[in-house]
């Protein structure tokens, strides 16, 4: 049987993997879902020795059927290219006892990267829905600070694309704010939100949802919404690749045997950069605990602990600001899966989340995901105390999302038969003033004057892209509210 995909909250929708990419998210404000996830395996014994591209062929094909070989070689190698500053994609180094994977080695230095090179080269491939030859996607994002560069930059002027990106104002760093007010292309639109990620991602969700918008823009514009966060499947789906690039690095330096067992400790706050790691799984890799990192938004810890999803609680502004998040998106996707595709039950909790602010999970459903997912969270001073650990025991600097899993890390029960597997989710010199406090240099000039300063003292390089913003030109500088979100893309749509 075709692999279909259909919404996390009801089974009426049975769309193939380049509609449901095109789409983004379901009529019914849920995330798509296949039944078929899992049934075709990646085989594990002939991983060592391949390369990123060779495994994203393999887990790509088993994830995205009905995209043919040729289509997907193309856009691996579109994606995976010399954009990259190191031929491995993303790289395993030792640290410590144990391991890290670096994911920021693509042209914004953040994670998101990994699937926003590859994501444009999806919906290349995507056809109209209703046959229109004019029809055009403008994507829609809201970020809390790496999905919105790394989106635009994957997006830029490519064909039949255009692309609004929206940021929670001052709540992002000077570095990140930079890399999307000065973005280039002719199809690209940026806006400060006045409000928190949360807010603009509600908003953002709002959007997709309004019928009425929808015919006004598909009517006068020719254009239709989609959208470039982890809700949408193809920007999910090509995070999958790193965990078994993880694994194969492992079999290739002699660490494990195939079969053998490996934890992941994941920065997270929107759950996508997990949950890949729960795909792997049912793909076939073979996954012991999958653990969840959070800042002082420990909204999932609590979930985690309690089966209560809680998102009525204090938004903290933090170091970490890529996870400063309260309503995590991919966890309905978790949830159903867990729950065997229990529709109704799914449907029911995001109803409850939207009308109440909480939900809460039944006991065994808890019990079950407790067996994989692990949980733990860093304060700001932890976070800071882990970036000073990590550099004085191991002499490799860390951002301070990535500090948050090295701390839960320090905190778990080793187990020396397992290797266990950090994921580094952005480049320092994204936090550069944050890295230089917690390290004792000094960070009292601008965010330029503070990457000389961490380039320096630690003998490592600043990213050139990073580095290069301090005299690049600013686009934008649109402030909106939140109810003033819709108007901005429909006349970004009139404008294209």
């Amino acid at each position: 049987m075709a692999t279909t995909f259909h919404s996390t909250r009801s089974t009426t929708d049975s769309l193939t993997a380049k509609q449901a990419i095109r789409k983004g998210i379901a009529d019914d404000g849920g995330l798509f879902v296949s039944d078929s996830l899992g049934q075709t395996k990646v085989d594990i014994a002939d991983l060592a020795g391949k390369t990123y591209q060779e495994i994203a062929s393999d887990v790509l094909g088993a994830l995205l059927p009905d995209f043919t070989a040729e289509e997907l070689a193309q856009c691996i190698a579109d994606a995976y290219g010399s954009q990259w500053s190191d031929e491995r994609i993303t790289p395993l180094k030792p640290l410590g006892e144990d391991y890290i994977l670096e994911l920021f080695n693509g042209p914004t230095s953040a994670f998101k990267d990994v699937a926003l090179q590859i994501l444009p080269r999806f919906m290349a491939h995507t056809t109209p829905s209703d046959g229109d030859p004019n029809e055009k996607i403008m994507i829609l994002t809201a970020t809390s600070g790496d999905t919105g560069k790394a989106a635009l930059a994957g997006f830029a002027d490519a064909p039949g694309t255009a692309i609004t990106v929206f940021y929670p104002e001052s709540k992002v760093s000077q570095v990140q704010e930079l890399q999307m007010t000065t973005q280039i292309g002719a199809n690209v639109n940026v806006a400060a939100v006045e409000g928190n990620f949360d807010d603009a991602q509600s908003a953002v969700k709002r959007i997709f949802g309004d019928k009425i918008l929808a015919e006004r823009l598909a009517k006068d514009s020719h254009v239709v919404l989609s959208s470039a966060n982890s809700i949408n499947v193809g920007r999910l789906v090509p995070q999958v690749v790193y965990y078994f690039s993880a694994y194969a690095q492992l079999l290739a330096d002699q660490v494990i045997n195939v079969g053998d067992e490996v934890e992941f400790v994941v920065p997270t706050g929107n759950f996508g950069d997990i949950l890949a790691g729960y795909y792997a799984k049912l793909l076939g890799l073979p996954v012991k605990h999958l653990v969840v990192a959070s800042d002082k938004n420990n909204v999932l810890f609590d979930f985690l602990t309690t089966g209560t999803y809680n998102r009525q609680r204090p938004f903290f502004q933090t170091i970490s600001p890529s996870m400063d998040i309260l309503i995590s998106s991919n966890l309905e996707r978790m949830l159903y899966y867990f729950s065997e595709g229990d529709t109704r039950l799914i449907a029911m909790l995001m109803n409850d989340l939207n009308k109440w602010g909480t939900y809460e999970i039944p006991e065994e459903l808890l019990a079950k995901i407790r067996q994989l997912f692990g949980c733990g969270w860093a304060n700001e001073d932890q976070v800071r105390e882990m970036i000073a650990d990590c550099w004085n025991k191991n002499h490799y600097v860390i951002d301070p999302h990535t500090a948050c899993a090295y701390f839960v890390a320090q905190q778990m029960p080793r187990d020396p038969l397992t290797p266990r597997v950090i994921l580094s989710t952005a480049s320092p010199y994204k936090f550069p003033r944050v890295v230089n406090e917690a390290l004792g240099f000094d960070a009292t000039g601008t965010d330029f004057e503070c990457m000389d300063v961490l380039a320096r003292e630690t003998g490592t390089t600043a990213p050139a892209a990073l580095r290069g913003l301090e005299h690049a030109k600013v686009r934008f500088n649109t402030v909106v509210p939140i109810d003033g979100m819709e108007r901005f893309v429909a006349n970004a749509a009139e404008a294209l």
